[in-house]
């Protein structure tokens, strides 16, 4: 069973990959069309088997990369075009994010 962390994560993500989604396919917000469904789907499996669990950094500053290329890159997407809006969207989940994202930086670097 996940803990916090990871449930949080998920939930960042869903909303990333609907937003995308509906910018990009032009599917209605909380549908997704199939290749984004199967990327949500990959990235909750991946979350679920994070061998940092609840220590987890952001995916950006991970040393573990874990997504198979293809994904990567349709994940990279999915980040470039719904990360810099989620300040508007959600902006305290922006945030909470860019705070736990700093945090982890500082502790992978040793400081």
């Amino acid at each position: 069973m996940a803990g916090p962390v990871i449930e949080y994560e998920k939930g960042v993500v869903a909303e990333m990959v609907d937003f995308f989604c509906s910018k990009k396919h032009g599917t209605q917000r909380g549908e997704l069309c199939d290749e984004c469904a199967e990327l949500l789907e990959y990235s909750h499996e991946r979350l679920d088997h994070c061998r940092y669990g609840e220590d987890k950094p952001t995916c950006r500053k991970c040393p573990t990369h874990c997504y198979r290329p293809l994904m990567r890159e349709r994940m990279r997407a999915v980040m470039r075009t719904a990360g810099p809006r989620m300040f508007f969207r959600a902006p305290l989940k922006w945030i909470r994010h860019e705070i736990r994202d700093r945090k982890k930086r500082k502790s992978l670097d040793g400081q």
